[in-house]
């Protein structure tokens, strides 16, 4: 049976291994997240495989699982979801490119990926060196274009879309020369990459990053393209009204494909410095237009891929504080309703990157007699309520019923 408003809250890269120098804990076991568990042992909680046989476990994919849309049939790349967020409109034969901002270090062999977020840029700086990189390269077939912090974009119109190129978060301390872009058309990028090297280097933006004692932007690195996807809006999938509240342009594209009201909090920034009490406001204000509000919190990912346990733990409670609560409040004088948390990947500190291991989750009110003792990894092991596919669960989430 459906409900009248729907929540799905976020938290980006939660789940983890056990670490043993925590008594095989993990960051989610470790936090104190009193919100989350209350929906475990009162809601319906199971474990959902978010990334389907054949793709990589990146946000793209999982999260447009979680929504509704198979990735089988609509996904060609994360950077044309970016360039919808942005208002960068995409011919037939154009490609879209990621473009982080990053710290490479060089060592006797070769260059390492020191810090695929350049120090997790300010994006007043980022901005200044991404317009002066479009200026400088930018023509008829390249452009470059200004996101938020590391996170831009670079369009090649008619470009070549069939190259292996690998996510910079997925090589941290890594030498590059094996995941520099390969196939047709690597040759064009290597040479734009080196060009942009050399004029990064120079930079005064650079210059006073390395006075103050920052990481230095000082190179580019593509990934995630693709062509535009053609996808229907949520209207129409779900018979929902929606709004998509988040940090970041991937997901923000995700909102502005599938036709949902895209929210930008002020202060919000994917880091754990972001403003998690804006966004529960922001999805309980959303919740007087429309009929379903997704919440995304980047900053257990990130803290996941700097292999920091502090931050991770800190970023879960203040997910569980700071968003899971608020609106778990506001929720009780909306009358019928239905929330569900979960995450669209591990990103286990022990390797820095994403893993296809199926994720938990806990609905509440309940859908079905599933509890569990606490919201976390466990769940994956204890519960006999499992998703092969993010979409199933979505079903299951909004229809109510198997």
């Amino acid at each position: 049976m459906r409900a009248e408003k729907y929540v799905i809250l976020l938290g980006d890269g939660m789940p983890d291994r056990p670490i043993p120098e925590r008594d095989n804990k993990t960051p989610l076991m470790m936090a104190n997240t009193p919100n989350l568990d209350r929906l475990a042992r009162e809601g319906t909680a199971g474990s959902v495989k978010t990334t389907p046989e054949g793709f990589e476990a990146g946000s793209d994919v999982t999260n447009l699982g979680i929504i509704g849309y198979d990735a089988r049939k609509y996904y060609t790349g994360r950077a044309p979801l970016e360039a919808a967020a942005m208002g960068i409109n995409l011919g037939p034969d154009d490609v879209a490119f990621r473009c982080n901002l990053v710290t490479l270090r060089p060592v006797p062999d070769g260059l390492v990926m020191e810090d695929f977020s350049a120090g997790h840029i300010e994006t007043e700086d980022s901005a200044e060196l991404v317009a002066d990189l479009n200026r400088a390269f930018g023509n008829g077939t390249i452009s470059f274009h200004p996101g938020v912090s590391y996170r831009h974009l670079m369009v090649w119109r008619g470009g070549k879309a069939a190259m292996k190129l690998t996510p910079p978060h997925d090589i941290s301390d890594q030498n590059i020369r094996e995941y520099m872009p390969r196939g047709d058309g690597a040759d064009f990028l290597h040479q734009l990459m080196n060009e942009a090297q050399i004029f990064l280097k120079g930079h005064k933006v650079n210059g006073r990053r390395k006075a103050a004692g920052k990481k230095e932007a000082n190179s580019v690195w593509f990934w995630g393209q693709g062509k535009a996807p053609s996808m229907p809006e949520l209207a129409e999938l779900k018979n929902l009204t929606g709004a998509m509240i988040t940090a970041v342009d991937l997901m923000r594209g995700i909102g502005v494909r599938a036709g949902m009201r895209v929210i930008n909090v002020p202060g919000a920034t994917g880091w754990v410095d972001t403003n998690y009490e804006g966004k529960a406001a922001a999805c309980l204000d959303a919740l007087k237009d429309v009929d379903f509000v997704y919440v995304h919190v980047e900053s257990p990912d990130e803290a996941g891929h700097a292999g920091s346990l502090d931050y991770k733990i800190q970023a879960i409670q203040d997910f569980d504080a700071k968003v899971v609560g608020p609106v778990l409040e506001g929720l009780k004088s909306m009358g019928d309703y239905r929330v569900m948390v979960l995450s669209d990947h591990p990103t286990p500190l022990e390797i820095k990157t994403h893993t296809t291991d199926p994720a938990p989750f806990a609905i509440y009110p309940p859908i079905d007699s599933y509890p569990a003792a606490a919201f976390d990894e466990s769940i994956v092991e204890s519960s006999t309520l499992r998703f092969d596919l993010a979409i199933d669960l979505s079903d299951y989430f909004i229809e109510g019923k198997r």
